[in-house]
């Protein structure tokens, strides 16, 4: 089953992603995911411009030193592997764009976004997270599932809610790649579910 693919026009879908279960638990997590990695979070080239125009309205949401880092920074970095991320701050891996309430980390972004404050949710390479999205040298896109240990939790909790990785990811799934792309993804589920 994991070695199965879902081919959706020039898309190749790992079947995990409508076999596996997944729902973050965040009472557990408390967002780690915001301030530990090898590097930012995967931004597309648009999206560089979404940061800076809607700067203005999720700054104030961001903590001093994330506010420091953008202006003397920029709203992103090239990695080590010549990608375009979010900014990380110092030495330290915690993102620019994170901030802290009561011992939890949260996406600055996000709180705005969901303040009415903000037309830019945050990177879609974290709203569609566990999915990872790359680019492939034959021109197709591929979008696996990632495990990583500090979401085991998440894993847990989507068995125990009986919710898919596709379904927890509805609605960023659809921003991305509409509702037919969706739609397919749904009969998939269902007969690779079934055959389960």
């Amino acid at each position: 089953m994991e070695s199965s693919i879902i081919q959706i026009d020039n898309y190749l879908v790992s079947a995990e992603i409508v076999t596996e279960y997944f729902c973050c638990n965040y009472q557990i997590c408390k967002g780690v995911c915001c301030i530990i990695g090898d590097s930012g979070a995967p931004l597309e080239e648009y999206e560089a411009q979404d940061l800076e125009r809607e700067f203005p309205k999720y700054k104030d949401w961001m903590s001093s030193a994330g506010q420091s880092k953008i202006k003397q920074t920029g709203f992103f970095e090239i990695d080590s592997d010549g990608d375009m991320v979010t900014p990380l701050l110092g030495n330290i891996e915690e993102c620019a764009y994170s901030r802290f309430e009561d011992g939890n980390c949260y996406c600055a972004i996000e709180r705005s976004y969901c303040a009415g404050k903000s037309s830019f949710a945050k990177p879609i390479s974290c709203r569609l997270y566990p999915i990872r999205v790359s680019k492939l040298s034959n021109g197709m896109t591929a979008l696996n599932l990632h495990r990583w240990p500090i979401c085991k939790d998440a894993f847990t909790k989507g068995k125990k809610e009986r919710l898919r990785v596709f379904e927890f990811l509805k609605e960023p799934i659809i921003f991305q790649f509409g509702h037919d792309f969706y739609s397919v993804l749904e009969a998939a589920s269902r007969t690779f579910n079934a055959i389960s």
